[in-house]
């Protein structure tokens, strides 16, 4: 009888140790957040491609030219007697005011850095890195930025906001080659 009792706990701690098959969890993946996100993303590059564009129509007196990567310029003071632009690795020397999209200074000359900056080997606004290798030693040009191309959708967490188009004037005093 004891054998026969020993033989069935044991029996039965087997069956209790068993491991339970687990489930899969229930999920469901329709996308919609990831097809709102770019939808809206959409509307705001189309909201501010149209505030640029009124802008631009409205300063009759300058030429405004768009860059291959997404944003306008235009010359303050243009060189035409140097080749020279700025590539990777050139350091150069720069001063640059930020505006909001109504020509509000936010950030004076004084407070903008770097001044002094390694071209694409150093952190910098996405649309300054590009604006700065289409300039020529001591020229000064009013770049307009769509906010993705400047502080996006986080802004400087400073005086940007998020999603903000910035302009932003610049002068480049000096190109060192690498």
């Amino acid at each position: 009888m004891k054998k026969i009792i020993v033989s069935l706990t044991f029996i039965g701690l087997l069956f209790a140790c068993k491991q339970p098959e687990s489930r899969m969890p229930i999920s469901y993946s329709s996308g919609t957040f990831i097809k709102e996100s770019v939808q809206r993303n959409k509307n705001i590059v189309k909201d501010e491609e149209k505030l640029i564009q009124d802008i631009i129509k409205s300063d009759s007196t300058h030429h405004y030219y768009q860059s291959a990567v997404g944003f306008w310029y235009k010359y303050d003071v243009a060189v035409t007697t140097d080749s020279l632009l700025p590539k990777k690795g050139d350091i150069v020397k720069l001063d640059f005011e930020i505006y909001d999209i109504n020509n509000n200074l936010i950030y004076t000359k004084a407070e903008t850095t770097p001044k002094v900056y390694a071209v694409d080997k150093q952190e910098i606004m996405v649309g300054l890195r590009h604006a700065v290798k289409l300039m020529h030693k001591g020229e000064t040009v009013s770049f307009i930025f769509p906010s993705h191309m400047a502080y996006g959708y986080l802004g400087d967490k400073e005086k940007i906001g998020t999603n903000v188009p910035l302009i932003c004037k610049v002068t480049l005093n000096d190109i060192k080659p690498e």
